[in-house]
C-alpha cells in the first residue's frame, strides 16, 4: 500500500509548508490518484513544480502526488482534527513529476494520443513524460508497440521503447525509420470447420490427455451490492454469445484432425442460487459445485450463474474453459456484458478468433515465426539445463495438479527502493523481480544455467484487441545467475533476455519444443518446472447503474499447472504475490521457507544492488524440510 503518512511527513520538511495532508481520491474522470493539500506559511509562496521537485528527492515517482492544492487553512472536525471530508476535489489535470510540455508536431501529437490510449489516461502527456514513470511495464509497452506499427507504419522494436521512453525521444527515432506495410489479418472463408490455432492446440491435447477435469478452467466471481436484474443480466449476456463466435465454438476430431466448429445457436441460460449471506459454507459449496469440467465438444464454453445473498447483495458466477479465453478475455467480457447491461450498443467486431486461426496458417505470418524461430533456436542451444530443484517427496510418473499456495506482502519502503533500482537500470520491476527469482532458484537447486517460464498475452496485432480467445504464448526465458556476477550486472542479462523475448513472443511455445526435438520426461513440463507471472492489476470496484462491483475471494479453486509459480501483482503501487506449488513434491514448510528467502534476497539487493550473487544469504530449510536438503547441496 502506499503510505500516505510519509508523503505528508515528506511535503512538511519543505521549507514553508505548514500544514499537509495527502489522500487517495477519485479525479473528474474516475480515476485513482494522490491528492496534496497544504497551507504554506504567511510570508512564502510555492510553486507546485518545486514541491514536486523537493518530494522527487525523497520519494520513488509513484508516491509523488498527482494533485496539488493550497489551502488557507485545512477545515477541521469539532474536535479539532482535520476533516478529510470536507476537502475540496481536485480541479484541472493531473501533473507529474516533469514539467508539461505540449506536443510539438503532429508526429508527437499522435504519439500521445495513442500513450494516453494504452496507459489509460485522461490527462494530459508531455512530450518529456517518461513511459515507464506514469503507469508504463513491459505489457504496456509492447501494446505501445503494436499501436505504432499500426498507426505510423514503423516497426517500433521494444527496447526502443526502453531506451526512447519519451515521447520526444520516441518520435526522434521514429522518423528515421523505414516504413512498413502494417498485416491485417483478413476475415477467413466460410467454412463447416476451421483449424485450431497453435495455443488450443496444446490445450486441445492436455484436456485429451486428462480427462474432462478442471485444469483450464478460469472461474471469476465478483461479488455486487445494489439491485441487480437477473433477466437483463442473462439478455446481456445473450448478446455477448452472439457477438463472439468463439462463444458458441465447439471443438472435435474431423478425419483425424481436431478442429473447431462454430455453432449459429446454443443453449446458455443462467444458474439461479440462494443462500445465506453469513454461510460461507453454503457460498463456497455453490460455488464449487459451480466450478465443473466442460465438455468440449458441446458450447457455449461459458458458464453463469448468481447467488442471491439478499435483495441487494448477489455474487456474480463466470467460468469458462482457457480454450476459448484468456486473462484479456476476462477482462473484455465484464466490459462489454456491463455495456449491454446498460442498454448500450457496441460497434460490430471485423474479425472473429477463427479468422486468427485461419491468419496462423496464413504464408505471410509463417514467414515473420520463422524469423522469430532463429531467435529461439539461438538462446536455446546446446545442452538444456533443467532446475532441478529440491523436492520434500518423490517425483511421481504420473503428474497430479494438487497444488496449494502461499501468499505474501512486499513492505511499502522495500517496493520503492526496488522501482528506484529498475528505474536506474532502465528496466522494470519485472525484470528486477525475475532476476532476484532466479537467484533464489539458483541457490536452491546449485545451478547456474536456469530457464524460467512465463506468460504473455501474444495480442501484438492490434486487429487482436477486441477479441475474446486464447491467445496466451509462454516464453522460455534462459539466464545465468553464475556466483560472480554483481546483481546489478545480472539484472541488464535479465533485462536483455527479457526484452528478446518480447520482441519474439508470436513464436508458438509447442512448436518450439517439438523443433528442440525435447525430451518429455513423465510428470514433468517441456524445458522449464518453474514458472514466473506478474500481473499488473487494478482492483474493481466500479459503479454499474447503481451497483457495486468487487473481487468475491475463493482459495484453493486453482490447481498446480507447474511444479511451481511464483505470481506477483501490482496494484495501485503495492506489491504482493504468492508461490503456488504442487503439494506431491513439495511440503507447506519448504515453501514457507523459500518465501522468507525470496523476500531476503530483495532487500538484499535493494541495499546493495554491487553484491555478488553468491555473497547473497538466503537461510537454511526449517527442521520440517530437513529431508529436501539430503539430496543437494544448497549453493549459500
Amino acid at each position: 500500500r502506499i503510505e500516505t503518512g510519509e508523503i505528508e511527513s515528506q511535503l512538511l520538511q519543505v521549507a514553508g509548508v505548514r500544514e499537509a495532508v495527502v489522500l487517495v481520491r477519485s479525479d473528474a474522470n474516475g480515476q485513482k490518484a494522490l491528492c496534496a493539500y497544504y497551507t504554506p506559511d504567511a510570508e512564502t509562496e510555492l510553486a507546485v513544480n518545486d514541491l514536486r521537485s523537493a518530494l522527487a528527492q525523497e520519494l520513488p515517482g509513484y508516491m509523488i502526488p498527482s494533485y496539488f492544492v493550497e489551502l488557507e487553512h485545512l477545515p477541521l472536525t469539532p474536535n479539532g482534527k482535520v476533516d478529510r471530508k470536507a476537502l475540496p476535489a481536485p480541479e484541472g489535470e493531473a501533473g507529474s513529476g516533469t514539467e508539461y510540455v505540449a506536443p510539438r508536431n503532429k508526429l508527437e501529437a499522435k504519439l500521445a494520443a495513442i500513450w494516453q490510449d494504452v496507459l489509460g489516461h485522461a490527462k494530459q502527456i508531455g512530450v518529456y513524460d517518461n513511459f515507464f514513470d506514469i503507469g508504463g511495464h513491459s505489457l504496456r509497452a509492447t501494446t505501445l508497440a503494436g499501436k505504432v506499427f499500426k498507426e505510423f507504419n514503423v516497426n517500433l522494436p521494444l527496447r526502443d521503447v526502453f531506451r526512447h521512453s519519451t515521447i520526444a525521444s520516441m518520435a526522434e527515432v521514429m522518423a528515421r525509420m523505414e516504413r512498413q506495410e502494417h498485416e491485417v489479418i483478413p476475415q477467413a472463408e466460410e467454412r463447416e470447420c476451421y483449424p485450431l490455432s497453435s495455443a488450443q492446440k496444446r490445450l486441445f491435447i492436455q484436456h485429451t490427455l486428462d480427462g474432462a477435469d478442471q485444469l483450464y478452467n478460469m472461474p471469476e466471481l465478483v461479488q455486487m451490492e445494489g439491485h441487480f436484474d437477473v433477466e437483463r443480466f442473462e439478455a446481456a449476456m445473450r448478446k455477448l454469445i452472439i457477438r463472439h463466435e468463439s462463444l458458441r465454438t465447439g471443438f472435435e476430431i474431423v478425419k483425424g484432425e481436431a478442429v473447431q466448429r462454430i455453432y449459429s445457436q446454443v443453449d446458455f441460460a443462467v444458474e439461479h442460487h440462494q443462500a445465506d449471506s453469513e454461510d460461507a459454507a453454503q457460498i463456497e459449496q455453490i460455488i464449487r459445485s459451480f466450478v465443473r469440467p466442460f465438455e468440449l465438444g458441446k458450447p457455449p464454453l461459458l458458464r453463469t450463474g448468481v447467488i442471491e445473498l439478499g435483495p441487494d447483495l448477489h455474487i456474480l458466477l463466470f467460468d469458462m474453459h482457457h480454450i476459448v479465453s484468456d486473462g484479456v478475455s476476462m477482462a473484455i467480457v465484464m466490459h462489454e456484458f456491463s455495456s449491454f447491461y446498460a442498454g448500450e450498443e457496441l460497434p460490430p467486431l471485423r474479425i472473429q478468433y477463427k479468422d486468427y486461426a485461419v491468419w496462423q496458417q496464413s504464408k505471410a505470418h509463417l514467414e515473420r515465426i520463422g524469423r522469430q524461430e532463429a531467435y529461439w533456436l539461438q538462446t536455446l542451444e546446446g545442452e538444456l539445463p533443467t532446475a532441478d530443484l529440491p523436492t520434500d517427496y518423490e517425483r511421481s510418473a504420473v503428474r497430479s495438479y494438487q497444488g496449494a499456495h502461499l501468499d505474501f506482502d512486499v513492505e511499502a519502503a522495500l517496493s520503492a527502493r526496488l522501482r528506484e533500482l529498475a528505474a536506474q537500470r532502465e528496466s522494470t520491476l519485472f525484470m528486477v523481480l525475475l532476476a532476484a527469482y532466479t537467484v533464489l532458484l539458483s541457490k536452491y537447486s546449485g545451478h547456474d544455467d536456469l530457464i524460467v517460464g512465463t506468460p504473455v498475452a501474444a495480442r501484438t496485432n492490434t486487429d487482436l484487441e477486441p477479441i475474446i480467445g486464447m491467445f496466451v504464448n509462454t516464453l522460455a526465458l534462459r539466464n545465468r545467475p553464475s556466483g560472480n556476477k554483481t546483481f546489478l550486472s545480472y539484472l541488464d542479462e535479465v533485462k536483455e533476455t527479457a526484452l528478446g523475448a518480447f520482441e519474439n513472443q508470436d513464436y508458438p511455445f509447442e512448436e518450439l519444443v517439438e523443433r528442440l526435438n525435447v525430451k518429455r520426461e513423465p510428470g514433468r513440463f517441456p524445458l522449464f518446472d518453474a514458472v514466473f507471472d506478474m500481473q499488473n492489476i487494478e482492483e474493481r470496484d466500479a459503479e454499474l447503474e447503481g451497483i457495486r462491483l468487487k473481487n468475491y475471494e475463493l482459495d484453493q479453486l486453482e490447481e498446480a499447472k507447474f511444479d511451481l509459480t511464483l505470481f506477483i501483482y501490482e496494484n495501485n503501487g503495492s506489491l504482493s504475490g504468492g508461490f503456488f506449488y504442487a503439494t506431491k513434491l513439495f511440503k507447506e514448510t519448504m515453501i514457507r521457507t523459500l518465501t522468507e528467502n525470496y523476500l531476503r534476497i530483495l532487500t538484499q539487493i535493494a541495499e546493495n544492488p554491487q553484491l555478488e550473487l553468491s555473497r547473497i544469504e538466503c537461510h537454511k530449510p526449517s527442521e520440517g524440510a530437513k529431508r529436501v536438503v539430503d539430496t543437494i547441496e544448497f549453493a549459500f
